[in-house]
């Protein structure tokens, strides 16, 4: 199904959208008054799906070096869908909680430039990214509720509870398990039991053991292969069954690299670079780059936010709400024209 029809299949199953409240006052503050400017998704088994797939710390030097047979999974998304291994991370920081809320939000980090303002990396239970940011912050979450969509965050990390608690209302159902195995088991399985109009899924072995032993050390490397496995069975998950195959879109990007003992210089290529891989049904088999002239391929630069941009992790949040023919999330700057092309 073309980009254009999936936006016609979300229109013309257009129903009058339940508004949901989306944690408290600050949250609903930020969300459009009517339903008009967020259309809900289409009627079950018509409807896109989108997964999103981060890999906590994925330098995509790993994946080159080991090729098909090592990393079969990553390979397959990136010759067949539309796809780049030279995305870059949000400027201001190569670190993983900073990150990730651009994604979710498609907001750059500094609040002063109407960023989402979450800088630190450790686990804060009393913060969320309304407080950070000073004011009301909607997400891809907040922005599928509104339009009567279903939602989950799946990770292996408890520091992401800070999305949970900035978003309570419009994150369905929320699972933390460190177990990579178990973890990735129940996100699958969620696929398959619910109907789910967005999906993020977190997996974090290659920063795990990155941090232990040495980004691209034997053993990264190594964890690196382990994840492609655990991205395989994913791919399977979705092959085995009709209502995902026909429907669900991946998206899969990472939040840095890393190379050595860590990934926070924000100057260094293997820490800003990263993949970013677009599958499913619709989507053409191409370099993302080659599909969107109006991105630059940053060759190993790190551009600021200022001009042409390249294609950014924080792509992801109106990548998803323009696959499910949403309107772009209140507030955002990454793709917020909705421009990037997959077809």
């Amino acid at each position: 199904m073309s980009r254009v029809n999936l936006v016609r299949s979300s229109a013309t199953a257009l129903a009058t959208a339940l508004l949901v409240t989306t944690g408290g006052a600050c949250h609903a503050a930020s969300q459009p008054a009517g339903p008009s400017s967020a259309p809900a998704p289409a009627a079950r088994g018509t409807s896109t799906r989108v997964l999103a797939i981060s890999i906590d710390g994925l330098n995509v030097s790993a994946i080159r070096q080991l090729g098909h047979d090592g990393a079969p999974a990553f390979h397959r998304l990136l010759d067949e869908g539309a796809s780049t291994f030279n995305a870059r991370t949000e400027v201001e920081q190569t670190v993983t909680l900073p990150n990730h809320p651009g994604m979710l939000t498609g907001r750059r980090i500094d609040k002063r430039k109407g960023g989402h303002g979450v800088t630190w990396d450790d686990d804060r239970p009393r913060t969320t990214v309304q407080k950070a940011a000073g004011h009301a912050v909607a997400s891809v979450f907040t922005r599928v509720h509104q339009a009567g969509g279903a939602t989950a965050l799946f990770s292996t990390k408890t520091k992401f509870s800070l999305y949970q608690r900035s978003w309570p209302k419009a994150i369905d159902r929320f699972t933390v398990d460190e177990n990579q195995k178990a973890l990735v088991r129940k996100a699958r399985q969620d696929l398959v039991d619910a109907t789910r109009q967005f999906t993020f899924l977190h997996v974090s072995l290659p920063d795990r053991t990155g941090h232990a032993s040495g980004f691209m050390s034997p053993a990264y490397v190594d964890a690196v292969k382990r994840t492609d496995h655990l991205i395989g069975t994913v791919l399977r998950t979705i092959e085995d069954h009709a209502s995902l195959s026909d429907d669900l879109v991946v998206v899969l990007t990472a939040d840095h690299g890393g190379k050595g003992a860590s990934h926070s210089d924000r100057t260094k290529l293997y820490n800003y670079r990263v993949p970013f891989l677009v599958w499913g049904p619709g989507v053409t088999a191409d370099d993302l780059y080659a599909l969107n002239p109006d991105y630059v391929d940053p060759g190993k630069r790190r551009p600021s936010y200022a001009g042409a941009q390249p294609v950014r992790n924080g792509d992801v949040a109106n990548l998803a709400t323009d696959l499910l023919g949403l309107a772009a999330v209140p507030g955002s700057e990454l793709d917020a024209r909705q421009d990037l092309d997959w077809n």
